[in-house]
């Protein structure tokens, strides 16, 4: 018996838990982790607020900012914010970067709703904002909750506002009213794609009147409010980034407070993680750098996605400050492409191929290619860096899963993969498994998220 055993485990692959393996002592790191993770996620929920506190993060760690045509120094430690919106940054080592740049690629964009242009209108006694939904939702779940507006606005004489409300206790919240279930008869018997429509995604905003009699006097009043607290007028929705996001914080899940449940997990739990990463990682030989990128849920198009020639620019210049060939630099370099996948369900066992998905508290998931059907919408990690990431995970006590993105007939879904990959730069995808996706309100485990963190140290060192 004791040769079965033996042969099995010397054999044989499965997942396995991580409770099992790790030291009291790492559990208790990766509590810690965990709380500042939960900081990350109540700070950060749009794109423009993950730059600014990652900049507030890096500049602690001895980052400086860095433009296009500066100079480089091996030794240094740089980033470059672009538009406010996508971040790199990265330590120049004291080897050439022809023998490569290490990369953790990740994305700070997360599904939510954006107002509409034109958004302020009123009805019935009543105050909305249009909105259009950006990213994949559902449409249903952002009915009926609490909801925060962020972003910003350009006023008329170029000033900038930053705009946040629903945040802080005594803030009011916005929301998004569904039907009542008594008169819901003919609602319930449409598809769940078309029982909340785009266009009735509709915030409301108020319902008192202004004191004067004029035409919408609800919008008036919503104005002046606006107007008296951060001086803006109808006009300035023009020249604004004003998001709806959920006002729920960072929270414990589970009586055994095993898991966090937050808004925008994807792909806050890797972008920082790879961030953490980053700031603790020793080796001062190899060249790093990580790369917060914007629109990646939506075709990662755009002057702030991964498909901007900005990244081309970046590696460019760090080619010609240490005389390196750009070619040679690209063809060595590695990248981990930082982004989630989907934990199973037992739940909705029926979308899954159990003996190829990631699994709650069982590591940081390494996911050879994402895509959809047929693998459209992925780069298919070459066996040599699959090869290469499992023994650096090994190596450095990761504990790690491999994973598709459940049945290959169900879907699918795509990261920054294939952006980086088609610059003749090895990529693989690795991240942390989730529950309910894309929902208002995610779960991960916080092992994984741990884990996770672990890689891209190891990755780095």
């Amino acid at each position: 018996m004791e040769d079965v055993k033996t042969l099995k485990e010397t054999l044989c692959y499965k997942n396995e838990n991580a409770f099992n393996k790790i030291s009291d002592e790492e559990l208790d790191r990766s509590a810690a982790y965990a709380e500042a993770y939960k900081m990350y996620l109540d700070l950060c929920k749009t794109e423009r607020e993950a730059v600014t506190y990652s900049i507030s993060l890096a500049e602690s760690a001895g980052f400086v900012k860095y433009n296009l045509g500066d100079e480089i120094v091996p030794g240094g430690k740089y980033y470059l914010n672009n538009r406010g919106k996508a971040l790199f940054l990265f330590k120049c080592g004291t080897e050439s970067p022809e023998k490569g740049i290490y990369i953790s690629a990740a994305h700070i964009d997360a599904p939510r709703l954006d107002l509409k242009p034109n958004p302020l209108y009123e009805d019935s006694g009543m105050g909305f904002m249009k909105t259009h939904y950006y990213g994949g939702v559902k449409k249903y779940q952002w009915t009926a909750i609490p909801l925060a507006l962020h972003g910003v606005v350009v006023k008329r004489d170029g000033s900038v506002v930053d705009v946040c409300i629903g945040e802080d206790e005594d803030d009011p919240v916005l929301y998004i009213d569904d039907l009542l279930i008594h008169l819901s008869k003919d609602q319930m018997q449409k598809t769940l794609a078309e029982g909340i429509t785009a266009e009735a995604l509709n915030l409301l905003v108020g319902s008192e009147p202004f004191k004067v009699e004029t035409d919408n006097p609800t919008c008036l009043n919503i104005l002046n409010i606006l107007n008296t607290k951060y001086g803006i007028t109808e006009e300035d929705f023009l020249s604004s980034e004003l998001t709806a996001v959920p006002a729920f914080k960072a929270r414990d899940v589970g009586l055994d407070r095993s898991f966090i449940g937050a808004y925008a997990h994807d792909d806050r739990v890797c972008s920082y993680a790879a961030l953490a990463a980053l700031f603790d990682s020793t080796n001062t030989e190899k060249n790093v750098m990580v790369i917060l990128a914007d629109k990646e849920e939506i075709g990662s198009e755009g002057v702030t996605g991964m498909r901007c020639a900005i990244f081309d620019h970046l590696l460019e210049e760090i080619a010609i400050a240490r005389n390196a060939n750009i070619r040679k630099v690209k063809a060595a370099s590695k990248c981990l492409s930082a982004d989630v996948t989907a934990a199973y369900d037992p739940n909705f066992a029926e979308a899954y191929e159990k003996r190829n998905s990631a699994f709650v508290n069982c590591g940081t998931a390494i996911a050879k290619y994402t895509g959809a059907r047929g693998k459209s919408g992925t780069s298919d990690a070459t066996a040599e860096l699959m090869g290469y990431v499992r023994k650096m995970l090994n190596d450095n006590g990761v504990v790690w899963q491999v994973a598709e993105m459940g049945k290959a007939d169900q879907g699918g879904g795509g990261t920054v993969a294939m952006y980086i990959a088609n610059r003749n730069i090895d990529t693989v995808d690795i991240g942390v498994p989730v529950l309910s996706m894309h929902a208002p309100f995610e779960v991960v485990s916080k092992l994984d998220a741990y884990m996770t963190y672990k890689a891209f140290v190891a990755f780095n060192n």
